[in-house]
């Protein structure tokens, strides 16, 4: 069972749009997922422009990836590196810890990712 930064059980970071490195709906990892996307984020319009600025353009639709493209408020599991250069740049989004891959702590510290907890 996969454990979140908080160390209970990983839960559910979005089923629409489906996310995860496996689309599963959980930011889980494994031995093939290089990008690390371990952080459920809550987007804004604000990180997917430096997304797009950084050359990940999560805005836009890629349908042959099953992607459908990225508006704010969506949850999506993050790269974790991604999500610290937008943290050491002031401009991360939201977190929902629960669904954050403990994995993440390689990254960020858990006081990094309460800073952006998201209340919901």
């Amino acid at each position: 069972m996969a454990k979140n930064v908080l160390g209970t059980e990983l839960a559910t970071c979005s089923s629409d749009p489906m996310t995860g490195y496996y689309r599963t709906g959980c930011c889980d990892t494994g031995a093939g997922d290089t990008g690390v996307h371990t952080v459920c984020a809550v987007m804004t319009a604000e990180f997917l422009a430096f997304s797009k600025d950084a050359g990940n353009d999560l805005s836009t639709p890629m349908p042959q990836y099953q992607f459908p493209g990225l508006k704010p408020g969506d949850q999506w599991c993050l790269c974790a590196p991604r999500w610290k250069d937008a943290y050491d740049a002031g401009r991360a989004p939201q977190v929902v810890l629960e669904a954050t891959h403990a994995g993440t702590l390689e990254w960020a510290s858990l006081s990094e990712l309460q800073e952006h907890q998201a209340h919901r």
